[in-house]
Formats: structure tokens, sequence, C-alpha cells
């Protein structure tokens, strides 16, 4: 299921041990000057020893915390997609494109961040990064303190207003000239301030600072772990940030879910005033509340890091060396190489001539450019699939926001994290090789967009909303035509098209308005008014006494909360299913490539997933997604607004179709990476049998050939990932 966050979320695209692959070149550029007296005392080692490991981890417990930190950051902003399209008028297309701009923000300075970011202040640049994550997510909160109170669509007898006016305006003269005046004024006064609907463009500039901000903490911090601690503790505190960016995402849904719940005025209106419920399409929670409190998170922890030295002391083990033992088992370059000096190391230009020959190079693999494919699409579908999996649940199955994002954190990203952890275990325990391992990434995709497929039959019908999705006679039809809300029964009414204020008749059809209805009295105000002598709710219930109706749109069928149930089992076994082939596919890509090449090849796979996947998957989404809107809602000074009802099947089939659709095309691509991978790969004992009497001939096809290793496994986590399942 949605497992995002990605980012899935996060977003972050890439696992997070790319970035430790990526400090190889860094930590050949960069050679820190290292005392070898042999004269040291014991004592000296021992407190150089303490510095060190005290050192090491206060750096990890900070980079723990931001890390979840920006995670949380991340999911709580997936959780609020729908609450920012209502609260700024906006079609989903547009908070694609908000949703997309982290990943613009990150591409901005990823290369300057990553080239330069090594050899200066590492933990002060994270530390900055922190800041400039703050200083976004409270622009994003901004515009709720600016754009006045929230308004939405509301025909005025619902209000507490002393004067009773019919709901089926047979003539204006019946209303009061002064009630005229007054609504008019207020609707000049919105129309005054519609400028605010602009202000989604803050959000988005909060988000693209979000990007940029988050850009160094990443490959800067695991490199500085990857640096300074023990080669047999680096493995585990990577492993422990990983684990706490797992339960960030988890936090930032329940973040969600409780801010959904408050009105988004909270403090500022009077609560009874309100005439919507929190499963009402209208319904806006405090979305800018959990911003606020992200920020101070950031911001708190970006404090730790302006108090951490630019370099620590090496561990004994790692002083004699550049590299690791486990790193020069697959990297299998010249001794001198390694320990040139940084005057001796290769200049810019050099690097320069070099980069087209490694790019020919890189393409010219089979196996990497069809594996780079087949990720861009999967993660088109599963980036796609996260952004807009709070808004299918609402629509399809009428769930409220709150509980739509406490279903996600609560059960979702929990079963991704264990799915992630299984393939990683899968691989230790059985000693899976690349082969294998490509074998377990494919049958993980296959069978996760198989489970897929049985979600077209576990959705609800539409709604009956008379005119758009049943005639007032009761036949189902649908139509996004204005014209169908008119009918005979409501002729008499002077009736708007474009408001959306639905009540409930006593048929059990939903009509847009009261007016539409053609309800002539009311009695009661706000969520308790009930509307009598509704002569379009009379057609269908003419056994009944009355034709009355009460606020609020009808529920969804009674077969809809056991679907959702069916829904929420297939989406975990999902959600598990496709996380276990993240850990091998990561360990397939550091495979098929030469070791030289590994941290540009990476480079460029992160490039293109950002590029090609995090960018475009949300806006032709949403702009599909668009496409299935029966009713939108109209903004004070005219214009068209955020949707208020969507074609249940319609929706079920586009969400569902393109995710399934791109997830085959990239299980197609996937069999042909494994094809490619039969033909050329050599299992490591017959490699070594061959060439035994040839020295020199079998290091030259160790490097030419897929280096492959049964140990270097380990558990790896997609930032954002529990997001995009």
């Amino acid at each position: 299921m949605f497992l995002v966050s990605s980012r899935l979320e996060t977003n972050d695209i890439i696992m997070e041990n790319s970035a430790k692959e990526n400090a190889q070149l860094f930590s050949k550029t960069i050679i820190l000057p290292i005392d070898r007296s042999s004269s040291k005392s014991e004592s000296s080692a021992s407190k150089e020893k303490q510095t060190c490991c005290g050192g090491i981890k206060i750096f990890l417990g900070a980079l723990s915390f931001v890390y979840f930190a920006k995670a949380l950051s991340g999911s709580y902003l997936k959780s609020t997609i729908t609450q920012i399209e209502r609260r700024f008028d906006i079609p989903s297309s547009l908070v694609g494109v908000i949703d997309g701009s982290f990943e613009i923000g990150n591409l901005l300075i990823i290369i300057l961040v990553s080239y330069f970011g090594a050899k200066l202040h590492r933990p002060k640049i994270i530390g900055a990064g922190c800041l400039i994550m703050s200083a976004g997510t409270f622009l994003i909160a901004m515009p709720q303190f600016f754009m006045g109170r929230y308004r939405y669509e509301i025909f005025s007898s619902s209000t507490n207003s002393t004067v009773s006016i019919s709901p089926c305006l047979q003539d204006k003269s019946q209303i009061p000239l002064s009630v005229l005046e007054r609504s008019q004024a207020k609707i000049n006064a919105g129309c005054e301030k519609e400028v605010g609907s602009s202000m989604w463009i803050y959000v988005l500039l909060g988000n693209l600072l979000r990007g940029i901000g988050e850009t160094p903490i990443q490959p800067l911090g695991i490199t500085y772990i990857d640096d300074y601690a023990s080669e047999e503790s680096a493995a585990f505190y990577i492993g422990c940030v990983q684990t706490v960016a797992i339960i960030g995402p988890i936090f930032g849904f329940l973040l969600g879910s409780l801010c959904a719940k408050l009105y988004v005025d909270i403090g500022f209106v009077d609560l009874d005033s309100i005439t919507i419920t929190h499963n009402d399409a209208r319904w806006v929670g405090a979305w800018w509340l959990g911003y606020l409190i992200a920020g101070v998170l950031s911001v708190l922890a970006a404090i730790p890091f302006w108090f951490l030295p630019k370099h620590l002391p090496r561990p004994e083990s790692r002083k004699d060396s550049s590299t690791s033992s486990e790193q020069s088992k697959f990297i299998i370059e010249d001794n001198s190489e390694h320990h040139r000096s940084y005057e001796q190391q290769v200049k810019i230009l050099e690097m320069a001539k070099d980069f087209l020959p490694s790019v020919k190079n890189l393409f010219g693999n089979p196996v990497y450019f069809l594996y780079l494919c087949a990720s861009i699409i999967q993660f088109n579908s599963l980036i796609g699939m996260v952004t807009y999996k709070p808004k299918y649940i609402e629509q399809q199955y009428g769930q409220s926001s709150s509980k739509t994002n406490f279903v996600i954190g609560l059960i979702n990203i929990p079963a991704v994290a264990f799915g992630i952890f299984s393939g990683g275990l899968i691989m230790k325990k059985f000693q899976i090789n690349v082969l294998g391992a490509a074998k377990l990434s494919l049958g993980s995709s296959f069978f996760g967009y198989l489970l897929l497929l049985s979600l077209f039959a576990m959705g609800c019908e539409n709604s009956d909303v008379a005119g758009l999705t049943v005639s007032y006679e009761g036949t189902k039809q649908v139509s996004s035509y204005e014209e169908t809300l008119f009918s005979e029964c409501n002729s008499g009414c002077i009736c708007s098209k474009n408001e959306w204020d639905p009540i409930c008749g006593e048929n059990g059809i939903t009509y847009v308005s009261a007016c539409l209805a053609g309800c002539k009295t009311s009695n009661g105000s706000g969520k308790t008014s009930v509307f009598y002598n509704c002569s379009c709710v009379g057609i269908t219930a003419s056994l009944s006494r009355s034709s009355s109706a009460v606020m609020g749109a009808c529920q969804k069928g009674n077969e809809c909360p056991k679907m959702f149930l069916y829904f929420l089992v297939i989406s975990v076994i999902t959600s598990y299913t496709l996380s276990i082939g993240g850990t091998p596919g990561y360990i397939l890509l550091l495979r098929c490539i030469k070791p030289q090449l590994k941290s540009f090849a990476l480079g460029i796979y992160t490039l293109a997933i950002r590029v090609l996947a995090g960018v475009p998957a949300p806006v032709y989404f949403g702009v599909s997604i668009d496409t299935t809107c029966l009713k939108w809602g109209s903004k004070r000074c005219g214009g068209r607004g955020a949707c208020r009802l969507y074609d249940s099947n319609a929706f079920r089939y586009i969400y569902l179709g393109l995710t399934v659709v791109l997830g085959t095309m990239s299980v197609f691509l996937s069999i042909a990476v494994l094809f490619v991978l039969k033909k050329r790969y050599v299992p490591q004992d017959e490699n070594i049998a061959a060439n035994g009497g040839r020295g020199m001939v079998s290091v030259q096809n160790r490097k030419d050939n897929f280096v492959n290793s049964d140990y270097l496994i380990q558990t790896t986590y997609w930032p954002e990932k529990e997001t995009r399942l």
C-alpha cells in the first residue's frame, strides 16, 4: 500500500545506503592528516578512542533525530494533500505540482552539496540544511494567517441567522432588503480577499525550500558516520538511523490524523457555528498546525550540529587505509592510487575528460540501463499511487481525512518496514547472489502488482446524488453537465448551479442543495437544520407522509464498510510484498556495474528517478484524476474551485489502472534484466576456477564482469518508500 512515505516521500527516491556508496568518491579525494607516530602512549590512545566513540555517538543521536524530523515532515505533507486542495480551491493537478516541488528543490543543489559539502564542515552544513528545511516548513503554514477565515459554500438558512429564508427562492422579493445587502457585502468582502487563493504559491515555495534544506542530510551524514566509525560499528549505526527514519512517517501520518480532526480555523471561530462534519467534501482540518510542529522539530534538530567538530579522531582500525577492508574486496585498483597525497589527486579538467567515456560505459551496460528504465517506470507507479492514496480512500470509501491518515500511519507503514527488513533478512540467510537478487526483486514486483488487480473489484458504487449520479426520479445515470441539476420538481425555485451545500433526503438520495431539492421550509440551524416540503424528495418518497431532508450528504451504500475492510487487508499484503524487493533490487544495482563507476552510477540513478518520476508522476496522476470530477466547487468571485464529487468508478479505474499499467511495464523490463543477466553472469566459483591460473587475466575479468558478493548484504531503507506502496 501507500508506503509513500515515500518519500512513498519523500519522499529520497533512492535507498539510504546510496549515500554511503557516493562517499567513496570523497574518501578518495580527501585524506585527513593523521598522526601515525609510533610513540603514542597507551593512555593517550585510550583517551582518543573514548573521544572518538563519544563524538560519533553524539553525531549519531543528532542525525537520527534529523532523519526523524525530515521523515515526519515529508509524510505529513502527503497526509495534507486533500486539505491543501480544499483550502486553496485548487485542482489535483496543481497539488501534484506542489508535491513535486520538493524534488525540484533537491535537484537544484544536490550536485554542489555532494561534491563541495564533503570538503567543508559537514556537521555545520547539515545544521544549516535543517534551518532551511524548518524555514520552508514554516513558510508552508504561513498562508493560513494571511488568507482570512475559511469560507465554504453554504445556504444562508443553515446559519444561525434570526431571519428565516425559504430554501426554494421562488421570488427574490420575499427576502428582506437588509439581508440581501448584508449578503452582497459579504461577497464583495470575499472578492477583495480572493487574491488569497494564489497563496498556494507560498506552499510550493516552502516545499521547494524543504527540498533544498534536506539535500545535505543524507550524503553528508552517512559519509561522516562511515568515515569516523569503526568498520564493525558503521553498518550498525547506519541501520539505527534508517530505523528511526522509518518511525518518522508513522508519527507524520498520525499527526496528520490528529490535525485533520480539528477545524482549520480552530481558536478563531465559534465551532458551534460550523455546519459541516469531518466526512463532508468541504471539510478542511487544521493542516497548518502540523507544519508548525514539524518546523520546530527541524530547528531543534539543527542545534547539535553547530557544536560538533569538522573532524573526529579516526578509529585505530581505520587509520592505515583510506578504504575499508570490505570495500577493498569489491574495488580493485592500484594501491598507489589510494595513497596519493591530496596535491596529487586528479584535477577537475582531467575528471571532465573522463566524464563522457564514463557515461558511455555506464549506459552501454545493458543490465544497468534496463534496470534504470524499470526503476523509473516503477517509481512513477508508486509515487503517483502514494500521493493520491488518501484522496482515493476518502472518495472511494467515504472515509474522513483523519481516519484515512490514521490507517495509513498505523497499518501500512509498519507493513512496508517489515517488508524491507524481510528482504534483507532473506538475502542474508540464504546468501543470495546477484542472480538470485534479480529473481527476488522480479517476483516481489510481479506478485505485488498481481495483488493490486484484485482492488478493482473492491470499490464502492457512486453515492446517489440527484442530477449527477442518478436522475431526480431515482434511475442510475452519470453526468457532469450542470444542466442536469435542474428538473421539473425544482423549476419553480431560483437556484444556483454552482453551490455545493448537500442535504440528504429521507429517500436516501443526496441533493446538491436544499434549493435544488425544492424544499419550501426549514427548521433549526447549523448541523441540526431540517428541511420540509421538498418537492424533489417527494417524487421518490411518495409513500411517506412528508418529504423532508437533513443537512449533509447521505452515507455510502451498506456494502462500502465491508469493501473498505477488504481493501485494507489486500493493501497491507501488497505493501509488504512490494517492499520485499527493495533490498535485492539495490544489491542488483550495486553489483551490475564496474566498481570505479559505482558512485557515478548511483548518482545517475538518483537523478533519473527524481527528474523522470518524482516530479512528473504526481502531476499527470492529478490531471487524470481531475477528469473524473462530476461537481466542481466554486470560488466566491466565480471560477472553478476544488472538486466536491468524483465518479467513484472512473476514479478507481484511472487511479488503479495507471498504477497497474506502469507496474506491468516495469515487470516486463525486469524480466529483460533477468534475461540479460543470465547471459552475462558468471558464478564466482566458476570464475575463480576458470581464471585461477591466469592471475592478471583473472583480475581484469573481475573488473569487467559483475562483482558478486554473498556477504555484503544490508537491510536497506528507501526514504518515503513507506508512502509509495
